[in-house]
């Protein structure tokens, strides 16, 4: 069965390199949108718009430029590392237009229904019905590929604050926070210790009388520039490292990395330290927390017992008065446009490698960009849809439905015996090893071997460097011939937009201390192994 029409819906990162490799495998991709741009969750509007992610003014991305992009496609050299929510959107466009994508988008099209078509077991076929301007249409597609993310239904437990309705100041989600100016001059609690909540904290200080930062278990702070002024995910994201974090204990690679992250600033100290460790949560990202913390101007506190009128009581039993409460409680996702194709239950949905239903009878459908990694989630996505429309092609299969159903049990109990119990970790996946698994699948996961053999700079730089999403370019399907040049001059690019001043002479990035590294670390672990070994 060849798969020729392909419904797409949502056009954000995930759809539009949906379309790009739809485009690739000589399919007929439309990509149905309901508002009237692209971007997704990366596209700022002053008005959160029904069913879409929203971000505030100010969100900069947590992943460095060479390991978010799409990878036939290098953000420009002078763009800066980390990226501003509008540079984000300059590179979509420039993508967009690179590979003539707009054309395929119908924009201000919502989709209503996807349904089974009456002889589906045969065909596969999916009868998609959309709204644009109050009026209905249907149509019928060979493949649908869902791309709308898991950031569009706020989570908002308002249950499990006792008082809340008597509050007398206001409230809202971090997804309709916008800018911080309403809260100038006021006392404001922060509630969520993720991404957006230490961010939306953080800058709320600058303008608030007093922010109250409360946390219910403690969070881990990492931050994105590591050792030496590079990138963290640039630094610490290779198969080197990917390598050691596998082959030493996990209490081990988490005393490391806590250690690591203790020298930047003590997190018991600083009150933030959790029970858990470190790789058993989805980490938090920020530079800024403790300056604010150390000044004063964010003060953590535990998780709220009850509001009163004016005021927060802790479970330390501790009374704020507060003005204002951020709710940074994270997010839903759920599709009810499926038909009974798929459940979800707290987060939860039974997919083949985050991808595929494993009840279909022909695997026609599939879910793009629904996880939720240690790294980028663009490349991501975007191999996720490579291996997608190979298997609408019918280059590829799938395994039998019961080895998929185990496969899917299999990941459930080994996430569940790692993470914390929360409906953030229900999604999570590992950035070098789910990368390589989705590679494996359309043959493109980089030989190293072979590499040492034919080209062993470039097989240092793989092995050795940043496991960027070029490595996926280097061989196989949709090879690209820009992949060798990408990975050899990635540093190049993260250096360019730092060197803003003139000098005499311009700074150059060796590769021995590099090598040094390689090898502490190796002796590292080796004396590691043997002083367990040794101990009694």
């Amino acid at each position: 069965m060849v798969a020729q029409r392909v419904a797409i819906i949502g056009a954000g990162a995930s759809g539009l390199c949906a379309l790009k490799c739809c485009l690739d495998e000589g399919l007929v991709p439309t990509c149905f949108e309901r508002s009237g741009d692209i971007g997704g969750l990366w596209r700022f509007e002053e008005c959160p718009e029904e069913g879409r992610a929203s971000i505030y003014r100010s969100v900069i991305i947590n992943t460095s430029k060479e390991m978010m992009c799409f990878s036939d496609f290098p953000i420009p050299e002078d763009f800066p590392n980390y990226m501003h929510n509008s540079k984000i959107m300059e590179y979509f466009r420039m993508y967009a237009r690179r590979f003539d994508l707009l054309r395929h988008i119908r924009f201000r099209t919502s989709v209503c229904r996807v349904a089974k078509r009456p002889d589906f077991a045969t065909t596969g076929q999916w009868e998609v019905v959309t709204e644009s301007e109050g009026k209905q249409e249907s149509a019928v597609f060979d493949a649908v590929l869902v791309c709308t993310g898991h950031h569009t239904e706020a989570h908002l437990p308002l249950s499990t604050f006792p008082g809340l309705e008597k509050f007398e100041g206001w409230y809202l989600h971090s997804r309709d926070y916008k800018s911080p100016q309403a809260f100038s001059g006021k006392r404001a609690v922060v509630v969520g210790t993720g991404n957006s909540g230490i961010d939306i904290a953080v800058e709320l200080s600058h303008a608030a009388k007093q922010v109250f930062l409360s946390t219910k278990r403690g969070t881990w702070v990492m931050h994105r520039v590591a050792d030496g002024g590079y990138p963290f995910d640039f630094t610490y994201i290779s198969r080197f490292i990917q390598l050691l974090h596998s082959l030493l204990p996990h209490a081990t690679s988490s005393f490391f990395m806590e250690r690591k992250l203790n020298a930047r600033f003590n997190h018991a100290l600083y009150g933030l330290q959790p029970q858990h460790r470190i790789f058993d949560q989805h980490p938090t990202i920020n530079d800024d927390l403790p300056n604010r913390i150390i000044s004063g101007r964010v003060r953590v506190k535990p998780n709220i017992k009850e509001f009163t009128e004016t005021s927060a009581i802790f479970e330390d039993g501790t009374r704020e008065d507060v003005d204002a409460v951020v709710f940074a409680t994270g997010y839903r996702f759920s599709f009810p446009f499926l038909e009974g194709c798929v459940k979800v239950v707290e987060n939860q949905i039974p997919l083949y490698k985050f991808m595929f239903p494993p009840d279909l009878e022909k695997p026609t459908l599939a879910f793009i960009g629904l996880i939720q990694p240690l790294g980028a989630i663009m490349p991501i996505s975007e191999l996720q849809c490579r291996w997608a429309t190979r298997v609408f092609k019918g280059l590829q299969d799938l395994p039998p439905s019961a080895d998929m159903l185990a496969d899917i049990m299999q990941t459930k109990e080994k996430m569940a015996e790692r993470y914390v119990k929360s409906q953030r970790h229900t999604i999570q996946v590992d950035y070098i090893p789910y990368m390589d698994e989705l590679a494996c699948q359309v043959g493109v996961k980089p030989n190293l071997l072979t590499l040492f053999l034919t080209d062993p700079k470039l097989a240092m730089e793989v092995a050795f460097g940043p496991c960027t999403p070029y490595q996926y370019r280097v061989r196989g399907p949709g090879k690209w011939a820009g992949a060798r040049e990408a990975i050899l001059t990635q540093r190049q690019r993260v250096i360019r937009p730092l060197q803003t001043r003139a000098r005499d002479r311009p700074a150059r990035s060796s590769p021995v201390p590099h090598i040094f590294k390689v090898f502490f670390s190796m002796g590292l672990i080796v004396a590691t192994l043997v002083y367990v070994s040794l101990s009694p």
